[in-house]
């Protein structure tokens, strides 16, 4: 008998009405679109403008789909993980937020903070769920309002950084389609290069916090993307070999869309096509924990049942890497 495997049976995203093109933040700061496309590869991003709207609305809009599209009555949902650095709130949950807004009442939830890898961190652990048998329904959201923490006087992190949500339908296969294998690293001495000071326990809220602009993402880009790449190619490499997979066994390679430059690097250290590594960094920019589903969304019918996929990531603190699932479906 197959291992029972947690298969993506549904996918859907949300990016909101607003767009910021790179004209926009010329108006804004001292830059340029050449400036901006040579370094980021990124034309414009969405950005939530409602008012009252958060990260939970996006996740709500992107699940309410996710059930459409999957014919799944809201009360056969059994649990929902959702992947983010800027919760509605430091608590509740974004999760169970996500799941009163969409009428999920049977099942509970929880939120995963681990930067840019949060998606893939969150796959993993609802895969687990699935494959001991005691969930059927999985939602796993990945969704971050960066707008809300990005300081748009400083044109270093401005121009990356956009909104979105993804969401994914996880259910048991016993053909053998799914999540195959993850790895998943952490490095907590990288937190220094890539975080946001205050607003936690260490430096709480203050007056001086705010004035001192301290309630904003920051990176130090150098330093930042010469580990990620490291560790997204490290990890891949690792997957590929202990699941005795070679360039050619892969039919699509999922990169965290952070940089151009990462993407295309990734994918050249093992000589992939180009069309076969999924990018939409230039519509959406850098959505954290969204970047994922949201490629995989977007290249949805492109993709066969038993196509062989490798999802890489890195993210602040530092967290990174890379998971290999079979496609379920046909797109």
């Amino acid at each position: 008998m197959e291992l029972r495997r947690a298969a993506i049976t549904g996918i859907a995203g949300y990016t909101p009405d607003t767009v910021l093109t790179n004209a926009d933040l010329e108006k804004m700061v001292d830059t340029n679109d050449e400036w901006i496309v040579s370094r980021t590869g990124i034309k414009q991003r969405h950005i939530m403008k409602e008012p009252g709207k958060a990260s939970s609305d996006m996740g709500a809009e992107a699940v309410k789909v996710l059930l459409e599209k999957t014919n799944t009555d809201p009360a056969d949902v059994e649990m929902l993980i959702c992947a983010t650095v800027t919760g509605d709130m430091i608590f509740p949950d974004t999760a169970n937020t996500i799941c009163d807004k969409v009428g999920i009442k049977n099942a509970y939830g929880f939120d995963v903070n681990a930067a840019c890898s949060g998606f893939l961190y969150s796959l993993t652990t609802a895969s687990k769920f699935i494959e001991t048998g005691t969930h059927k329904k999985v939602i796993v959201v990945g969704v971050d309002m960066m707008s809300s923490i990005v300081d748009y006087t400083d044109r270093a992190t401005c121009i990356i950084f956009g909104d979105g949500a993804g969401a994914v339908m996880l259910e048991p296969s016993d053909e053998g389609y799914g999540v195959q294998d993850s790895l998943l690293k952490a490095d907590g001495s990288g937190r220094q290069y890539l975080h946001m000071k205050a607003g936690g326990s260490l430096h709480p809220a203050t007056l001086e916090t705010v004035a001192a602009r301290e309630h904003f993402a920051f990176q130090e880009g150098r330093t930042v993307f010469k580990h990620a790449v490291k560790g997204m190619v490290d990890t891949m490499k690792d997957v590929m070999e202990r699941n005795n997979l070679v360039r050619d066994d892969i039919n699509w390679v999922v990169p965290h869309q952070a940089n151009l430059r990462i993407i295309e690097y990734v994918g050249s250290m093992f000589d992939f096509p180009a069309e076969r590594v999924m990018n939409n960094i230039a519509m959406y920019g850098n959505t954290t924990s969204a970047t994922i589903p949201l490629a995989i969304r977007d290249y949805e019918s492109q993709l066969k049942k038993g196509d062989n996929l490798l999802l890489t990531a890195f993210g602040g603190g530092f967290t990174w890497g890379t998971t290999y699932l079979k496609w379920a479906y046909n797109g």
